[in-house]
């Protein structure tokens, strides 16, 4: 390298430097927060409206705005042609606020023109987060079992290209169905399994301590064929898994999650210290931890 060259490289302006924030639960606060972790974790094709704060609707004129579990090739966002938004969950690059990410998001899109590519950095440092923006109601969620909702009106369905990649995402998705027994309650079947998945909405330590205190006393199955499978850490909250046999129905669930449900009440009303056969039971909960994705 020339001395000159050298000389540039030297004085040439570094890049801030962008400092990097570790949110445990960043959809704390926002009404439905085992919604919000669902779809960032759990579920394979789901789409929910978003309602801004007055504050900030009018950058928002005629268009729809939708937050969805996943995009093409894990885009944060999209700005269709039509001018429909779209923000995910599930995306590439995160930093360590998830909030604070999806909320860059929304406005990168919201700041673009229909049918452009939308360019969020990885790490977009502080800012505005979901709790700033959305306005204060719960998620409306809608399930789908293809991925169609990403296409516009006017997409040329009929190119091999298009098809061929809409099959390839819409085999990934498998059939899952909320439970209305319980907040945040899941049946799925996936390949391996059928399962029932809860994102319970108390913090890690209170609800686990509930578990223990369920398996102790042998009340932690939802029925008698299934099987306690162990449970997912997901921001902040604990998300517990039974195993069941393959001919389950989502309806033959309902029941036993709404007992188990009451079961669980119980369980976080004791506010008594564990007992040592208690202890080894949370301690044997810990061990079981699932990995997501």
């Amino acid at each position: 390298m020339s001395k000159r060259r050298k000389h540039g490289a030297k004085n040439a302006p570094r890049k801030p430097k962008v400092r990097d924030v570790f949110v445990a639960r960043p959809f704390e606060n926002l009404p439905g927060e085992g919604s919000w972790v669902a779809m960032r974790e759990l579920l394979p094709a789901a789409t929910a409206p978003l309602k801004l704060k007055p504050e900030y609707t009018e950058h928002v004129g005629d268009r729809e705005l939708l937050v969805t579990t996943v995009l093409p090739l894990a885009w944060p966002a999209m700005n269709r042609s039509d001018g429909t938004v779209f923000v995910a969950l599930q995306r590439q690059f995160q930093s360590g606020d998830v909030s604070r990410d999806i909320a860059a998001s929304l406005l990168a899109a919201l700041a673009g023109e229909p049918g452009r590519p939308v360019a969020v950095p990885a790490r977009p440092g502080p800012g505005l987060r979901l709790q700033d923006l959305l306005a204060d109601e719960p998620l409306d969620m809608t399930l789908h079992d293809s991925f169609d909702y990403w296409l516009a009106a006017d997409t040329d369905t009929d190119n091999p290209q298009v098809a061929a990649s809409m099959e390839r995402a819409n085999a990934s998705i498998y059939p899952t169905t909320v439970l209305d027994a319980a907040e945040s309650a899941y049946w799925c079947a996936t390949p391996e399994q059928t399962h029932v998945r809860i994102v319970l909405p108390e913090d890690e330590d209170t609800a686990l301590n509930a578990l223990a205190r369920l398996r102790t006393d042998e009340k932690l199955k939802l029925v008698d064929d299934s099987k306690f499978a162990g449970m997912f850490r997901a921001h902040g909250l604990l998300v517990p898994v039974w195993d069941l046999s393959a001919a389950t129905t989502a309806a033959e669930c309902e029941s036993p999650v709404a007992e188990f449900g009451k079961r669980y009440a119980e369980a976080l009303a004791d506010t008594s210290e564990l007992s040592t056969a208690q202890r080894r039971a949370r301690d044997g909960l810990v061990g079981r931890q699932l990995t997501l994705r």
